[in-house]
């Protein structure tokens, strides 16, 4: 899948879903949940042991569905992600490194910021989205504060994103929302109760529908 249709796809859905710690053993069966539920964005961040090997394991077994790397903290990590097959990256700070990198190569990138300042620097270096992490830390508050003087940034609030709280996100501006335990649910994924995963991931994308 090229970029832009990358980008397109996670603009189209509005939710990525964040593996994270995942055992490879069970990880096929948790891409395919989340899938099943609508969410056909996926991160696997790159902190996860075999982080790598995943993410080239899934983006093979999973064509329907753009795998992405997350947690990606410098530039030798993202070309890494990028040539096992990432189809996005996703950072939780500012590096202007990564973000070239990912240019270099047509890999979509979300930048993490908190500020106006961060999410200028990130779009004036070539980000693609801003990550607006810890989201839970600044509510969606913070979405319409960065967007009213920068209506040009595409914030995808990520960090205790729920369904309690997915909608404010939305309705202030939100492109996309980042999700990790409110559908990647580890003790459902212990117990083998993937259909759990699928119904979360059902819940977030009827709700981006509605909301967006």
């Amino acid at each position: 899948m090229s970029g832009v249709a990358a980008r397109k796809r996670i603009e189209k859905t509005g939710i990525v879903a964040i593996i994270r710690g995942i055992e490879p053993d069970v990880c096929s069966e948790v891409v395919s949940a989340i899938a099943a539920g609508g969410v056909d964005a996926i991160e696997i961040t790159a902190n996860t042991p075999g982080a790598v090997e995943l993410i080239r394991q899934m983006s093979a077994e999973h064509s329907d569905v753009s795998i992405g790397a997350g947690t990606v903290l410098d530039a030798e990590t993202a070309r890494a992600v990028q040539l096992a097959g990432a189809e996005f990256v996703v950072t939780p700070t500012v590096d202007t490194d990564v973000i070239e990198t990912c240019n270099r190569y047509g890999t979509p990138i979300a930048s993490g910021v908190m500020t106006p300042t961060e999410a200028l620097k990130a779009t004036e270096a070539g980000a693609d989205f801003c990550k607006l992490f810890p989201a839970s830390s600044a509510g969606p508050e913070q979405v319409s504060a960065i967007n009213g003087p920068l209506p040009q940034v595409p914030l995808i609030p990520t960090g205790g994103v729920s369904l309690d709280n997915a909608a404010a996100f939305f309705e202030a501006g939100a492109v996309a929302l980042g999700v990790g335990s409110a559908i990647v649910d580890s003790e459902a994924i212990d117990d083998g109760d993937f259909a759990a995963l699928t119904a979360a991931a059902s819940e977030f994308t009827t709700l981006a529908e509605a909301h967006r």
